[in-house]
């Protein structure tokens, strides 16, 4: 199954009969992302024995996703050509008690003389209650992740019948 690439190997494979019958029966499944099944699709069209440019004719791909799943199949065998690998991602900067703090200050009243929160009188507010020691940019992604403008609104009571 393992074969070596070289800059200008031919890509040719061949499914085993159960990784075949594997990869059809995903195909007709449709709990399985988009990204699964257009490898799965890759997969049964280069095991019919279509080339390269073919397949990414048809399926509207670009050449390289092509050959990149194909050769990951021979490299890595069907799993690793079907599903993503784990990605590293950064470490969060704010713990969860530190979120929930931050955006409990920004449902609250301003500080006094101030209307509203803005991003920079959070940021300063969470240094100074030690909350967390965050920058702006931080701060904006909390927000903006749970949907809060607090900016947009001024945090004074109304009366009245109207209101």
């Amino acid at each position: 199954m393992k074969k070596k690439r070289t800059k200008y190997s031919k890509l040719t494979l061949r499914l085993h009969w159960q990784e075949r019958k594997r990869v059809k029966k995903l195909l007709k499944a449709s709990d399985e992302s988009r990204g699964v099944l257009r490898r799965a699709r890759i997969l049964d069209l280069l095991d019919q024995g279509y080339g390269t440019t073919k397949v990414s004719k048809l399926l509207e791909v670009d050449g390289n996703t092509v050959r990149k799943v194909g050769w990951r199949y021979l490299e890595e065998g069907l799993d690793g050509a079907l599903y993503e690998r784990e990605r590293p991602g950064a470490e969060r900067v704010l713990e969860e008690r530190e979120s929930n703090e931050i955006i409990a200050m920004v449902c609250s009243e301003p500080p006094e003389g101030y209307a509203r929160w803005s991003i920079r009188l959070i940021t300063e507010e969470a240094k100074k209650r030690e909350i967390a020691n965050v920058s702006r940019e931080t701060i904006r992604i909390l927000l903006k992740s749970h949907d809060l403008k607090p900016w947009l609104k001024k945090n004074v009571v109304r009366g009245g019948a109207g209101w």
